[in-house]
């Protein structure tokens, strides 16, 4: 198959015949280093005064030095689309001089990017949006109002020093008691449970001390009869006056600054009272007090609370409230917890059994139920002998067993002594602990992974309709009390509204979607957000001569396999492909626990016929856990392309499964489902005017627990200008937890051919030359799973990797970059304003696909946008958080919101627009199969999911394995 784009010719099926000449490759270059240079400081400092495009076919002109001292003006007008295209003349010399393979012009100034992530300032909003149909939605933002108050910050120090928050706040409740009316000059402080105080006025110190006393947490009797207790040394001293009026002036727009100090103040007097109440959690607070408890199943269960966070928006202080539930602990005794791993506790746990019940329990703290007093342990493990036989030292310096102490100390006869004992204490002072004695401690959050029972019993119980989460978060407004709190309302003087938040939306309109001529219907205008394949072919079917069909299972008639493929196959043809009904070697069953011998099989005797196995169908084994390593020997291994099916679809013969199946199968082999009507006739702003790229990037992490398995980056890139419809994807693994993406650029000094060059984005744009002949002149990149908080960091790294990469291919080629991060893990929910409109809602009650926001709940000044480009299924559907962090491209708030809604309409697996732009969905199906490589054990994959789970076991941090060409050459992840 091809890979070329040859963008603008007619869209038929010769697009993906083989070409004759190679394409040309990116010249090298000396130098390098002014890419890098060429255009960082300005495009990283913001979205203004940088030059407009050149329509020659050079590269964009140096843009301006933006000044350090002030920032652009908000009101500043837009940027119109037109401004920076070229008109259709210096297009078609754009083209022609790229493919006489002329060196792109190196900015004519080169500027320094910043030191470091301090000295960068994102695009301010290039103005507001105006396509669509206007409505008006709801969010979950509930608007505050300041009055004037005096802030002071305190540093506290408690000595000896305590690690819990819990026990901490204990203490200086203690001292609020203790001294308010005396020492503190009747201010009422807020403690942030670590190492800050605030108060809303001066206290009549600068430094002083304080001794406090509390109850020993050991509740065990003393000798005297006077309780024991603690003490403790507290120190307080100013550090430092957060001015309110510097967040006045940010949310007026007058200064460019977020004030986080500020904001943090008001958010810990806002956090006070319920941290004392509620277990907390990140951000959120929970409680059996908040709702229902309900059962998850093997010991856990799941609590109700909510979400809350203090943030800056146009519209003034917000604060954003969202009901969440989260997994505990159940507070049983451990004998019950080990019944959900060994039904029968008479006999000893087998060594399988011990050690998944030592990795369970390892962390949990018990409390012991046969004290007079609550005293509690945390488990290191469980011992490898029964409590019968476990003997210990005890202090008499008699030697005894476990079953015989208790017995002798305090006439408990234990009843399951072939059981292990827990452990606690030290390696050195081990204190062993019956597990029918021991129970649970209440309010244990469970970090651990969940299990897909549980899973779907948590998604059960909390799939909640927008109507009904809606009024979930008002009730938990309401409960909170906010301006009845005396410390929120009388001593900081803020004010919390009652009702969530009215927002001005519009709902963008669905792209026209392009399908092959020769089908009934060459075209497709999607409503509300889905469409079917029904009269249509594939954009470009792709063609698959050799293939067969493997089945691992073992439950199937012997017939379904072959009414299967043959089903497949038809639906594949009647669809567009051109898919040879014969398999190249006969249909055949194997021996689920012989995978790998059976997959290699296949590929010899493929290989003996002289051919290459272009696709493999594979019906999984009932059992799961196999997924990962038929992925890793086909692609990692072989070479071979596969499509996986469950036994239980693929029995079914259904015609809807064939459909979904056929358009997976498509991308596998190269062809393309179906593309954007405006992209084929060139029409999309800042993409078809010129040969672009658009990235995707992701990077997942390890489950809980795993702390040696490495985190997997991920980076796919359109290869199809102008449809920007085939990703190419390439895949890494890094440190444990890194979010960096490390290898977008490398570079190694080799004894014999000096300074080597590497890493994906440079491999990917070498790819894509190849593929469309074209070298990229503008780089569109989406990056997945960044937080706040990592936005300045994650810039300045992987900016300066895009930079140098580009450099390496040719002296001077910088071409403009617009980072935009995906954001689809934060709490802010879009409701309609009317929940009985039907022109305003879809089928689940949420609010309409292609609803956009970027006024009120946005950024005071930055360029960012709520996107809802979905068609909601079941529970409240969330909206896409989009931040630029970077645009030489000058996009306008139009232009990157129809472009971003519209590229969601193009997701290969399915005929629904998703949720979040495809190439970031790409990466992070990239990221996750990689996983199954580097994983032993793992859930079923198949057509039907995307699992994302993970193993159990920790895996040492190795690279991963290299995925052989062929299969890169394709969207081997769908």
């Amino acid at each position: 198959m091809s890979r070329r784009g040859g963008g603008g010719r007619r869209p038929d099926s010769r697009r993906d015949q083989p070409t004759q000449a190679p394409a040309p490759s990116f010249q090298r270059g000396g130098g390098g280093a002014a890419g890098p240079r060429g255009r960082g400081r300005q495009g990283q400092r913001g979205g203004a005064g940088r030059g407009s495009h050149s329509g020659s076919g050079a590269a964009p002109s140096s843009p301006h030095t933006a000044s350090t001292s002030t920032a652009p003006a908000p009101s500043s007008p837009s940027v119109s689309a037109s401004a920076s295209a070229p008109s259709s003349s210096s297009v078609s010399t754009l083209v022609e001089e790229t493919e006489q393979k002329l060196t792109l012009a190196a900015p004519a100034a080169a500027t320094l990017p910043p030191s470091s992530s301090q000295a960068m300032r994102f695009p301010v909003r290039p103005g507001f949006g105006t396509v669509g149909k206007k409505c008006v939605v709801r969010a979950n933002h509930f608007m505050v109002q300041l009055a004037e108050r005096d802030i002071h910050h305190y540093d506290v120090s408690i000595t000896p020093e305590v690690t819990s928050k819990k026990i901490n706040r204990q203490i200086i409740s203690q001292l609020i008691n203790l001294y308010r009316l005396t020492h503190l000059g009747e201010r009422m402080p807020a403690y942030d449970g670590m190492k800050s105080i605030y108060t809303a006025g001066p206290l009549p110190f600068e430094s002083k001390e304080f001794i406090i006393k509390l109850p020993d947490s050991d509740p065990r009797p003393s000798s005297s009869t006077r309780p024991r207790e603690r003490q403790f040394r507290v120190v307080i001293r100013l550090a430092s006056k957060p001015d309110l009026y510097t967040l006045q002036q940010f949310l007026l727009r007058r200064h460019f600054e977020a004030p986080y100090e500020v904001i943090q103040v008001l958010d810990v007097v806002l956090r006070a009272a319920p941290s004392e109440k509620h277990t907390v959690v990140g951000r959120s607070f929970f409680s059996t007090d908040l709702g229902p408890v309900g059962q998850l199943g093997d010991g856990v269960e799941y609590w109700r609370g909510y979400f809350q966070s203090l943030r800056p928006t146009q519209m003034g202080l917000s604060l954003n409230i969202d009901v969440s539930a989260r997994s505990f602990y159940e507070p049983i005794l451990v004998t019950e917890f080990v019944q959900y791993y060994c039904r029968d506790l008479s006999r000893p746990l087998s060594d399988q059994v011990r050690l998944k019940v030592k990795k369970a329990l390892k962390g949990i703290k018990v409390v012991l139920t046969h004290m007079e007093y609550n005293k509690s342990y945390k488990i290191t493990g469980i011992s490898s002998e029964p409590m019968s036989r476990l003997m210990f030292t005890d202090d008499n310096a008699t030697r005894l067993s476990v079953v015989q102490y208790f017995r002798q100390r305090y006439n408990i006869g234990l009843q399951f002594t072939s059981l292990p004992a827990l452990v606690a204490g030290s390696e050195a002072r081990p204190i062993y602990l019956p597990m029918e004695l021991s129970r649970i401690a209440a309010g244990q959050r469970y970090t651990k992974r969940l299990n897909e029972r549980q899973v779907t019993a948590l998604l059960r119980a909390t799939c909640q309709r927008p109507r009904d989460r809606e009024a979930n978060i008002r009730m938990m407004a309401r409960t909170n009390a906010y301006n009845e709190d005396t410390l929120v309302n009388k001593e900081f003087g803020i004010q919390v509204a009652d009702g969530l938040t009215s927002v001005d939306a519009r709902i963008l309109p669905a792209p026209m979607l392009k399908y092959h001529e020769t089908g009934r219907e060459a075209s497709v205008n999607p409503g509300f957000g889905q469409w079917n394949m029904i009269n249509k072919k594939m954009f470009n079917g792709g063609r698959v001569e050799v293939w067969t069909c493997v089945n691992f299972s073992t439950r199937l008639n012997r017939d379904v396999p072959f009414q299967f493929c043959q089903g497949l196959v038809d639906m594949c043809n009647s669809k567009g492909m051109v898919f040879n009904p014969r398999p190249v070697i006969p249909i055949s069953s194997s021996n689920p626990n012989q995978i790998e011998k059976a997959l290699v099989d296949v590929h010899n005797r493929t290989a003996q016929q002289g051919k290459q196995l272009q696709m493999l169908i594979i019906i999984l084994p009932d059992v799961s856990g196999s997924y990962g390593r038929i992925k890793r020997v086909c692609e990692t291994e072989l070479g071979i392309v596969s499509q996986c099916c469950q036994p239980r679809q693929a029995s079914r013969l259904n015609m809807q499964y064939f459909e979904n199946v056929a358009l997976k199968i498509n991308v596998k082999v190269g062809g393309r489902n179906t593309v954007l009507v405006d992209a084929v006739q060139k029409r999309i702003p800042l993409v078809t005017d010129r040969p672009t790229i658009i990235f995707g990037a992701d990077v997942t992490h390890p489950q809980p627990g795993e702390d040696s398995s490495p985190s997997i980056a991920a980076v796919v890139a359109s290869m199809d200008w102008p449809e920007v419809t085939k990703y190419r994807g390439l895949v890494s693994a890094q440190a444990h937890h890194e979010e960096i993406i490390q290898d977008l650029y490398k570079s190694t000094q080799d004894p014999q051919r000096g300074l080597v060059h590497g890493g994906m984005i440079r491999e990917l744009l070498i790819a894509f030359r190849r593929s469309t002949n074209f070298k990229p002149h503008r780089i569109i990149f989406y990056r997945d799973g960044v937080s706040e908080g990592q936005f300045s960091q994650v810039l300045l790294h992987e900016m300066n990797a895009i930079r140098q990469a580009c450099a390496s291919l040719e002296e001077g080629y910088a071409p403009p970059v617009t980072f935009v991060v995906v954001q689809k893990r934060h709490h802010t929910r879009l409701f309609p304003a009317d929940h009985n409109r039907r022109d305003l809602t879809d089928r689940s009650g949420n609010i309409l696909p292609g609803t956009v926001v970027d006024t009120h709940i946005c950024h005071p000044t930055e360029f960012d946008f709520y996107l809802n480009s979905h068609a909601g299924i079941q529970g409240t559907s969330r909206p896409t958080h989009y931040h630029v962090l970077y645009d030489e491209n000058r996009f306008t708030a139009d232009g990157l919101q129809v472009l971003t809604n519209n590229l969601c309409y193009t997701y290969a697996r399915c005929t629904r627009s998703v949720s979040i732009v495809p190439p970031a969905y790409y990466a992070h199906l990239a990221a996750f199969r990689a996983r199954y490589y580097i994983e032993d054990e793992t859930s079923a994959g198949g057509s039907t999911g995307g699992s994302r789970s993970t193993a159990e076991r920790s895996l040492a941090i190795r690279p991963l394995p290299v995925i052989k060409d062929n299969v890169k050459d394709v969207m081997f992840y769908c």
